[in-house]
Order: structure tokens, then sequence, then C-alpha cells
């Protein structure tokens, strides 16, 4: 026979029990609504592959670099301090746009970048020249007609890991990074044509 508390009618009430908890608590709906909203998770991007996203864009100092699910801020910052170009990075997490600030910060770039709390599908990147992504295909993806419609041609999207659908990339890069694992970037211009 078993012991009232190792029944099965007892642990569904304990996961029952559970489970009202966790919903009473605050922090619980806020991260189910972020990872609704979320377009990938966050993973930074290491500094040796932020270097060559910006260098696969060519960045300049006439540049306005857009960094969609922009995190820690490390990709605009870079883009400011090697080139001089102005930047924005979005994300709707505000931890990371409070971290990303700090960085910016501390680099002495504050006058060169701004971090907005936003969802990236209703960001407007009309002024980018360069739009920077470390999302997934399907985010990617999701992107692409506002990306095309909004960007003047000539401008570049650069992804890392990551493609478009069936819009070929004008280049693809592929490196090892210095721990040995294999990288790939993908270069795309706008031409004017929206494509769904």
């Amino acid at each position: 026979m078993q012991s009232p508390a190792t029944s099965p009618a007892a642990w569904t009430a304990a996961a029952v029990l559970l489970a009202l908890v966790l919903l009473a608590q605050p922090s619980f709906n806020l991260v189910a609504a972020q990872d609704a909203e979320s377009l990938a998770p966050y993973v930074p991007t290491p500094q040796e592959v932020v270097n060559r996203m910006l260098e696969l864009a060519e960045v300049t100092s006439d540049d306005v670099v857009y960094d969609l699910g922009c995190g820690d801020g490390r990709i605009v910052i870079t883009a400011a301090l090697r080139y001089g170009a102005r930047g924005v990075g979005i994300d709707f997490d505000p931890e990371r746009i409070a971290e990303a600030n700090a960085n910016a910060e501390l680099q002495g770039v504050e006058d060169l970048v701004t971090f907005i709390q936003q969802d990236a599908m209703t960001a407007d990147v009309s002024d980018a020249t360069v739009v920077t992504l470390y999302l997934l295909s399907s985010s990617n993806r999701k992107l692409r007609p506002i990306l095309t419609r909004q960007l003047a041609p000539g401008s570049r999207i650069v992804s890392h890991a990551f493609r478009m659908g069936d819009w070929d990339p004008e280049e693809t890069v592929n490196f090892p990074d210095d721990r040995g694992n294999m990288r790939t970037l993908h270069l795309w211009r706008t031409d004017g044509r929206v494509r769904p």
C-alpha cells in the first residue's frame, strides 16, 4: 500500500499547487511573454564574428548600423569604435537594453549609438544602411519583407549563421573561429524589390 505522500493523487495535487504558485508570480508571466515575442534565444555573438560581420558589410563612418536583437549592444558599439559609424540596437528585453547602454557608456560611444526596447518586427529601420542579424532562419524569413520594403537600395544585410528563405545571399563566408568552430556569414544587398 502506498503512503498518502507518494500516491498519484498527492503528486497531482502537488503539481496543481506548484502551477498555481508559479502563475501567481509576476515574473512568470513576463518570462512567458518574452518567450512568445522572442525571435531567437539570447546567444551573444563572439567578438571575432562581430568583427567579420562588419568587415563583410564594409562598414564606414558614413553608415548607420542597425542590429535587430542587439543583446548587449556589441555589434553597434564595435561599429562605432572601429569605424565611427552611428548605430541603433533593438531588443525587446529591457535587461539587454540596460546592459547595452551601460556598455556604450563604458566604451565612450553613447553619442554614436542608441538602444531601443522594441519588438524587431515593428521597428522602423528605414535609416539603416547596414542591418545585422543573429536570429533564427524562421525569424529572418519573417523580417525579409519588412527589411526589403524599408531599406534603401544598396543597403547591406549581414546574418550570422542563418539565411533568409529562398533569397540567395550575394556572398557567403565560412571560417573557423578561435575555438575551431565553423562560422557562416551571409550578405545581401537590397535592390528596391520587396521580397515577401
